[in-house]
């Protein structure tokens, strides 16, 4: 079989197309009583992470992998955005955010910087401390969603460095570490590239949204999201997709049996990006703890798919349903956004970012 390898031209020229101005957000469709709304104008944006929020409002900081920033989105007390600012460029591929502590965690492909007191100093923005330095240098899938979670520890993913190939230990899986940089482990294995995951509030445990491959067919196979409650479980790639599909060049190597399932299928090659789970009261209580994915849409796929933020409903720890939440950014074969995460603000609304219009959304529910 040969090869394909994933061009970041391509991926980049993907990425910005229009402007927020551009986005006909009353092509949006939603369920009954929401609305959505331009909150932001953030040049490509990607993964976001709020600040301190206190009475006079807060903080937004967003990763931006094409145009290699990071920014901050000030609003008030009513979560009106006031101001954006850079507060960091020249870093390679920036995709991830994190905030922990008042400092900034910002991944750069082989190195998570660290940008502290930021909040006091968004004026003048300090230099970065090197958290660590020691993550591979491949570009491909090079881009990394970062987050702290639950047990105070940073989890970081390093993608598969190709579209299909058996990589090292360094590839495919998702790392964590201490905050300084200090004790990294490997926490899940056999993840082909995951750029969004978040820990479920009832139980800490961590869930995982992983793009599959490409080049077997439009249909096949099934981006994932997976549920990884223990540290030291393998999720299948490059041998199996999906839970149950054997790769075309290495599934003869393992069999699927031998593998984690994933919690949910999601659509093939929608590219699903941020998600995390609904922690807000505005939205009706069916939403409370569910699941909500931004996904980006399909690159090579002959008829487009994804370009929507979707929802996973669960029951307990078990996913019985994946919905479309938002769509309409995707009319026919014409994209006008493609969404790359979502972020729930404290009074319950849904920020979606949108590195395509260079966007983000705020959804809100009245009734």
């Amino acid at each position: 079989m040969q090869k394909i390898v994933f061009s970041l031209g391509l991926f980049f020229a993907l990425t910005s197309s229009v402007t927020a101005a551009d986005a006909p957000l009353e092509q949006i469709k939603l369920p009954p009583g929401f609305s959505i709304a331009l909150w932001a104008r953030v040049d490509n944006a990607r993964e976001m992470a709020l600040g301190r929020v206190g009475p006079n409002g807060g903080t937004l900081f967003v990763g931006s992998t094409q145009a290699g920033k990071v920014h901050a989105v000030r609003f008030d007390a009513g979560y009106k955005s006031q101001a954006v600012s850079t507060v960091a460029s020249g870093i390679q591929m920036p995709a991830g955010v994190a905030y922990r502590d008042g400092s900034l965690y910002v991944s750069a492909v082989s190195r998570i910087l660290r940008f502290d007191d930021i909040e006091q100093r968004l004026d003048k923005p300090p230099a970065p401390v090197v958290v660590t330095d020691k993550l591979p240098t491949d570009t491909h899938h090079g881009w990394k969603f970062i987050a702290f979670g639950p047990d105070g520890k940073l989890y970081v993913p390093v993608g598969a460095p190709c579209n299909i190939c058996e990589p090292g230990a360094q590839h495919a899986n998702i790392l964590r570490m201490n905050a300084d940089g200090s004790g990294m482990e490997t926490y899940a294995r056999g993840v082909r590239n995951s750029v969004g995951f978040d820990w479920q509030p009832q139980t800490r445990e961590l869930w995982f949204t992983d793009n599959g491959r490409d080049m077997i067919s439009d249909d096949l196979p099934a981006d994932e999201l997976n549920h990884a409650p223990r540290a030291g479980m393998n999720f299948g790639y490059p041998y199996c997709h999906a839970g149950d599909l054997p790769d075309p060049e290495f599934g003869a190597k393992h069999a699927c049996s031998e593998f984690t399932r994933p919690a949910q299928k999601l659509g093939p090659h929608v590219a699903s990006l941020g998600m995390r789970f609904y922690t807000g009261t505005m939205f009706p209580a069916q939403y409370r703890n569910q699941i909500f994915i931004a996904e980006h849409g399909s690159w090579n796929r002959s008829s487009k798919i994804g370009y929507r933020v979707t929802l996973v409903r669960l029951e307990g720890s078990k996913a019985v349903a994946y919905e479309p939440f938002a769509t309409g950014w995707l009319q026919g074969e014409t994209v006008t956004g493609r969404p790359s995460d979502v972020l729930v603000l404290p009074d319950g609304s849904l920020l979606v970012a949108d590195d395509y219009a260079g966007a983000i959304y705020r959804i809100s529910y009245r009734g």
